[in-house]
């Protein structure tokens, strides 16, 4: 069975850019353009990964992964968060409120996000 993927990214050209190659690796993507929409999506749909950025409009990242992980439906969902906040307090508040992993998007290339996405849903 395919494995659903929710993108929670308010930039299309990256949000596309994922979705283009997680579905050519045979994921099923949910979109969600910022975080009411994937705080929403996470509990309707129950995926088996959420890909998070931080920086959205509205509601933040940090804001849809407390929420996410005070849900008892998708308190273990793995987060990947993936964003440009790359300061170290970032890093660590992020981990702490529950992420399964943290990319800084300036230092990765989307073969080691998908390579890292594959490893989580093995």
């Amino acid at each position: 069975m395919k494995k659903n993927i929710l993108i929670v990214e308010d930039d299309q050209f990256f949000r596309d850019l994922l979705k283009k190659k997680l579905s050519s690796l045979g994921y099923n993507i949910i979109e969600a353009p910022n975080g009411e929409k994937g705080i929403e999506l996470a509990k309707e749909k129950k995926p088996d990964l959420i890909i998070l950025d931080l920086l959205l409009p509205n509601i933040d990242g940090f804001e849809v992964l407390s929420k996410v992980r005070t849900n008892s439906e998708t308190s273990s969902t793995p987060v990947i968060i993936v964003s440009n906040l790359g300061q170290q307090e970032d890093v660590e508040r992020g981990l702490k409120l529950g992420a399964t992993d943290y990319l800084i998007k300036s230092q990765f290339d989307i073969e080691s996000i998908t390579s890292k996405i594959r490893n989580i849903l093995k």
